[in-house]
């Protein structure tokens, strides 16, 4: 009898792994060489005007990171996501037995949100007061998360886990995902008021997740 290639394909974890991590440095590369100091000469003419050297220099510096200001905000924003669902990711990885084709496609669009974040980030960096480019890039936030979520419900099901992974430990993962999605959702609703309101509030949650104290509720899975 054949064997159908549905059955053998997309079967290695150690490349979804090698992938995954390509992937990610990728995204993190793509996300600082948006950060593009302007010209000297195309800086704020009116420092032309000035004589004397230093003042003149550090003013035009000043007025650069002023500019900057947004990239530089919405870079630390988006860097933290992507270390934060890389570990997510990995964790999830180093708790499989083994992968099939179905969930190699899944952890691929779990890829395809994060390829995407960079332009969310240059999306809200260049509008960073319109909250249509807030919303988008929760949007971008919610994807990562769902597809997180889908990948551990299903590697649950199809038997995929490690033996020696226990029910609870799966279960506080999936929590841990809720939980923080909830918490995204309501940072991003608060652009209603302010996008850097929103921003800072996602910020917040994030520097909890990375390397807050623990404290429950947030960090007690």
């Amino acid at each position: 009898m054949p064997t159908s290639y549905l059955r053998f394909s997309g079967q290695s974890l150690e490349r979804l792994a090698a992938l995954s991590d390509g992937i990610f440095a990728v995204a993190m590369t793509l996300l600082v060489l948006d950060l593009r100091v302007p010209l000297n000469d195309a800086l704020h003419p009116q420092e032309a005007l000035w004589h004397g050297g230093a003042v003149a220099s550090e003013s035009v510096v000043w007025h650069v990171l002023v500019d900057l200001s947004p990239q530089l905000l919405t870079y630390l924003m988006s860097f933290l996501t992507l270390g934060i669902f890389w570990m997510a990711q990995q964790t999830q990885l180093g708790n499989l037995k083994g992968t099939n084709r179905d969930l190699t496609w899944i952890h691929l669009a779990f890829m395809f949100a994060v390829a995407l974040l960079p332009f969310s980030t240059a999306l809200l960096a260049e509008y960073i007061t319109y909250r249509l480019a807030l919303v988008t890039y929760w949007l971008n936030l919610l994807l990562l998360g769902v597809v997180l979520f889908a990948s551990l419900t299903y590697a649950a099901r199809a038997d995929l886990m490690k033996p020696d992974i226990a029910a609870a430990a799966l279960a506080a993962s999936r929590r841990r995902i809720l939980v923080y999605q909830m918490l995204y959702a309501v940072a991003a609703a608060a652009c209603v008021f302010n996008t850097y309101l929103s921003i800072a509030l996602i910020v917040m949650v994030q520097l909890n997740s990375a390397i807050a104290p623990r404290i429950r509720p947030l960090n007690s899975f």
